[in-house]
């Protein structure tokens, strides 16, 4: 990896942090404070989404050492894959408890503005972090680039499920879509950590 694609990877993997994590505090506030399940596991992907941004950094760290880049690298792309599962199982729970008690969220629009903020922001370090990860052929910059995309993916099910609580308020569209997200984040999580050692 040359210098340039290096400040370029460890510039996307500090905005990503610094962008997730305020993501992730407002939307974990909200989604505690009404009570939207979907809302608070896209707030929890946002933390994720950070650590692996930070395991990203953690890599890059000794780049020019072959050996080491290349245990790094492996190392990297499992830890991502886990960070993933463990993610899914806790949304998974919290879905499935919240649709058996019939729970609901009190608002939906702290969904929808959030999922919009993250879809503007997302679709561009996807995009960008996507191309790095072709240019330098790293498996870490792709399955970081996976973990921006499937926040995309997450934005979108997210927006979907607050639009059809505020619209037609049909109170299982939150607990439907928390466990959309799920699904999403086992089958990158299950990939991730299938990856040789």
């Amino acid at each position: 990896m040359t210098e340039s694609q290096l400040s370029r990877a460890r510039f996307l993997a500090y905005f990503t942090v610094g962008y997730n994590l305020i993501e992730g505090i407002v939307s974990v506030a909200f989604g505690t404070k009404d009570e939207s399940l979907s809302l608070f596991g896209f707030g929890l992907d946002s933390f994720i989404e950070c650590a692996s941004a930070l395991v990203v950094l953690w890599r890059l760290r000794r780049e020019s050492v072959a050996e080491s880049a290349e245990s790094r690298e492996r190392l990297a792309v499992r830890a991502i894959g886990g960070l993933f599962l463990v993610l899914a199982a806790v949304v998974a729970a919290g879905s499935i408890l919240r649709l058996a008690r019939t729970q609901h969220p009190d608002t939906a629009l702290p969904g929808i503005v959030i999922s919009l903020a993250s879809l503007s922001f997302m679709v561009f370090l996807y995009r960008a972090k996507m191309r790095l990860a072709r240019e330098t052929g790293s498996r870490t910059l792709r399955s970081d680039a996976v973990c921006s995309l499937t926040c995309v993916w997450l934005s979108l099910v997210l927006l979907a499920g607050s639009a059809l609580y505020a619209m037609a308020g049909i109170w299982w569209a939150d607990g439907v879509a928390a466990l959309l997200i799920a699904g999403l984040i086992v089958r990158e999580g299950c990939e991730g950590v299938s990856k040789p050692a």
